[in-house]
């Protein structure tokens, strides 16, 4: 999902995947729509053109059909050929290369696609075939993706027959997934920010901070970029809804992990409640929360994008046992009367950001960053336009709920 593996590994996953992780190209922002919700694409009101104006970058997941309209918008888009979900595991190779190869035709020469959605959430089991899926993509459209989104952590471990993941552990399906799919990218859902009641539940909310971490440890061992799926609706009545809090916040963590991509799970309603388009085809003030942080994660994303990831840390206690605390590299302290997670990131050019993230879901807070001896904060990075702004005159800055911000060090 490069600034977790360096300016160099960022260029090789550039030549393999084609624009979808270029240095140069906009930040990843994706919708998630399958079956009947990417027939919403084509609406006249509130499809692919008011993705754009959402502040989306790409649009998951289109017919080849409504490739022209990506192009004519502008926009880039992962292609899914197939209406329902595909048993790879079930297809003979031969079957599995034409398949590929198909949806490859349909939509040679456009320049909209960069990838082809494979698979969601598939277990160990289907690991073999979807190796075999994901070597066909590079076969018959080289630079292209071969789109494929794993289970979150609290998806159920064990045998194959018993369980979701087949596996003992999260980083064993991880490990096997890179080791046997060889992927060029690793994605994975996680929505327990809203599970958690806004994190009222505190240790449902654990489960996406623990998942985040674990997923930067395998996409940076492995030179790999990574994309974190999070919700934009209410997806049970029970459920808080979408506010420009949470939303802050799951994109905020996501970039302060060095995601180099982001998904919202779905822009359309189809049965969720809250969308930003609802199923009367209108838009919702959940759409207007989105485009906000939308805009925010295409200006600090474009900058993340280029730097490495070099640390995660939280301040105490942090929101799992067995996340990592500070001090970090450059970073001795941080006082906030929230919990704070803090990411420090280097440039090429040696520059270094340390990005703030307030994880509380209902107050403000005045946070002040401590750098080591050797640094100095010198302003903040606007998310509208990307320039620098002061710190009040104490190097303090007031974080809303959720919110994060990009400091720059020197």
């Amino acid at each position: 999902m490069k600034k977790l593996c360096g300016f160099a590994a960022m260029m090789l996953v550039a030549l393999l995947m084609g624009p979808v992780a270029r240095a140069d190209d906009d930040y990843p922002i994706m919708s998630w729509e399958t079956g009947p919700r990417s027939d919403r694409f084509s609406d006249s009101r509130n499809g692919l053109a008011s993705l754009v104006e959402c502040g989306f970058t790409r649009a998951g997941f289109v017919r080849p059909d409504q490739l022209p309209l990506c192009e004519k918008l502008g926009i880039k888009a992962i292609v899914a050929a197939h209406p329902s979900p595909i048993d790879w595991k079930s297809l003979s190779n031969a079957q599995i290369d034409q398949r590929i190869r198909d949806v490859v035709t349909k939509s040679h020469g456009s320049s909209a696609v960069i990838g082809y959605f494979i698979f969601d959430e598939p277990g160990a089991e289907s690991f073999p075939a979807l190796a075999k899926a994901v070597a066909a993509v590079k076969k018959y459209a080289p630079g292209k993706l071969a789109y494929i989104n794993l289970f979150p952590e609290y998806a159920t471990l064990g045998a194959p027959n018993l369980s979701q993941l087949g596996t003992n552990s999260y980083e064993e399906y991880l490990e096997r997934y890179v080791a046997e799919v060889k992927p060029q990218l690793i994605s994975y859902d996680n929505y327990q920010i809203q599970y958690s009641n806004d994190q009222q539940d505190a240790n449902t909310a654990a489960s996406y901070y623990r998942n985040l971490v674990a997923v930067r440890g395998v996409a940076l061992k492995h030179n790999l970029p990574f994309w974190n799926i999070v919700s934009c609706n209410q997806q049970l009545p029970q459920m808080p809804v979408p506010s420009p809090a949470n939303f802050q916040l799951q994109a905020y963590t996501s970039l302060a992990a060095g995601a180099d991509g982001i998904t919202w799970y779905t822009y359309y309603a189809c049965n969720y409640f809250y969308a930003p388009i609802d199923d009367n085809k209108n838009r919702t003030p959940t759409w207007s929360y989105l485009k906000m942080v939308n805009d925010q994660v295409r200006v600090i994303g474009k900058i993340t994008q280029k730097l490495k990831s070099t640390g995660v840390y939280f301040t105490k206690p942090a929101p799992a046992e067995s996340l990592p605390t500070l001090p970090g590299q450059f970073t001795d302290d941080v006082q906030s009367e929230t919990q704070v997670m803090v990411s420090e990131f280097s440039g090429s050019a040696g520059e270094k950001y340390v990005l703030l993230v307030n994880l509380s879901l209902a107050a403000s807070s005045k946070v002040l960053l401590k750098p080591t001896q050797t640094h100095k904060a010198v302003g903040y990075i606007s998310p509208v336009d990307g320039s620098l702004l002061p710190l009040e005159k104490d190097g303090s800055l007031w974080l809303t709920a959720g919110q994060g911000a990009l400091i720059k060090l020197e």
